[in-house]
């Protein structure tokens, strides 16, 4: 892996401080929200439908701790045109990446002079609690970043929301779950067009390149990834961006690319404190995630003999929730990978600790790829 320094010139106005919400267009947006309060542990939190003027799309919004969702769905047919077709096209998955930023003008001037397309110049939206301004620009696919200026705004989410019904007896029977905020947020892309998008980001946000693999460094029997790790300037928004590498079988980025259809999100890395904890209580409510061989956990128990770092966590405890451990000599990190969020094998979410580590799991790539390749040759499609 190659880890960066130079983030490049200090954009001279506007900031971006921090992932705002993710927006999911879904065929079922009432029962993909409660399937994220069930399985995951999310609360209901806003919503926007018919009983608040709303007349063409239903919005369920849940939320745990800093983490925000909003769930969208069409309520008549074929309308709106554009969301009928991402729907035909893409299935359920992520719309919209949402940043909170400061000086909207700046960024909006920035991005437009550097050639970026802009979805939706800059408008208001407004109730008693204030206003928010806010602009979209296009980026890989279908996928938009909604950049948004809360600054004048007193309200929970966004105006024109109102609080959800949160008298489902189910949130406070089942054990919490502990996901704080998002980590990262990746997008892969079709073959060759990774750098493509990484210069979209260098050029028309300012972000600059954090970290890097490539598929040297990075690959199984059957498939190879490249990625690129892109940031803020201040190194708040973690975007990593994927493309697959020539294999012998389809790999699981090309399998991602047929089946949405393009670029799109492929999954989102939610941060905890406790990974044990969020993990067992994860189980405990039944989410799925990808079962990892008992060879990784012995090749592990003898690299760490010789580590610089200790992992204070039991690795008999890790190895029983399967949860892949990746170290330097600083420090490491804990993570695990949901199965498939939906029918097609397209989005899936990561669940992630930190001691000491900014890097995305390079070390457990490998044993990453064969888990996803068995539940592939299940699928039939590697």
């Amino acid at each position: 892996m190659t880890s960066y320094t130079d983030k490049g010139p200090k954009p001279e106005g506007g900031r971006f401080l921090s992932f705002d919400h993710v927006t999911f267009w879904v065929g079922n947006a009432k029962q993909a929200a409660s399937y994220y309060c069930t399985r995951l542990g999310f609360e209901p939190f806003m919503y926007r439908g018919l009983e608040t003027g709303s007349r063409n799309v239903a919005s369920h919004v849940v939320k745990q701790n800093k983490i925000i969702y909003v769930f969208q769905s069409m309520l008549e047919p074929d309308k709106p045109a554009d969301m009928a077709s991402h729907l035909t096209k893409h299935g359920d998955g992520v719309k919209d990446v949402a940043f909170e930023v400061e000086d909207l003008d700046a960024i909006v001037k920035i991005a437009k002079e550097r050639g970026a397309k802009v979805v939706k110049d800059i408008w208001e939206e407004s109730d008693e609690q204030g206003t928010v301004r806010m602009a979209s620009v296009q980026t890989y696919g279908d996928t938009t970043h909604t950049l948004i200026d809360r600054s004048k705004y007193t309200g929970p989410f966004l105006p024109n929301y109102r609080p959800a019904q949160t008298n489902d007896p189910l949130v406070t029977l089942l054990p919490s779950t502990g996901l704080l905020h998002i980590d990262h947020i990746v997008g892969n892309q079709p073959d060759l067009g990774m750098n493509d998008t990484v210069h979209w980001y260098e050029k028309n946000l300012m972000f600059h390149r954090f970290w890097s693999v490539d598929d040297k460094q990075l690959s199984t029997e059957f498939s190879a990834l490249r990625s690129i790790v892109v940031t803020n300037f201040e190194e708040t928004i973690k975007m990593p961006i994927n493309e697959p590498a020539p294999g012998k079988r389809k790999s699981q980025i090309q399998e991602y690319v047929d089946y949405y259809g393009g670029a799109g999100v492929q999954h989102i890395a939610m941060r905890t404190n406790n990974i044990i904890e969020s993990i067992s209580n994860l189980r405990a409510r039944g989410q799925q995630f990808l079962e990892i061989p008992a060879t990784y956990y012995r090749t592990l128990r003898e690299n760490l003999k010789n580590a610089k770092i200790k992992v204070t966590e039991d690795l008999d405890v890790l190895q029983k929730l399967h949860i892949l451990v990746d170290y330097d000599d600083e420090g490491y990190l804990l993570q695990i990978f949901t199965k498939n969020m939906q029918d097609r094998p397209t989005l899936f979410l990561e669940v992630i600790q930190r001691h000491n580590h900014q890097g995305f799991g390079a070390g457990n790539f490998k044993s990453l790829f064969e888990a996803i390749e068995a539940d592939q040759a299940e699928r039939g499609n590697l």
